[in-house]
């Protein structure tokens, strides 16, 4: 996060994940939210890829 207010420059895509805090968590716990934060960025990749290539 940005804080209270991020900076917005127009004609930028903006994406906003919700993710569990992992503060203060084992790593039992903490695993899954990291596994998800990769999955979200590979996701991310492909995406940008496929546009790259259209």
């Amino acid at each position: 996060g940005c804080g209270d207010t991020c900076p917005v420059f127009p004609g930028k895509k903006y994406l906003d994940w919700k993710l569990e805090d992992p503060a203060g968590q084992g790593v039992e716990a903490v695993r899954p939210i990291r596994d998800e934060i990769r999955a979200r960025i590979e996701n991310l990749i492909a995406e940008i890829d496929t546009e790259r290539k259209a």
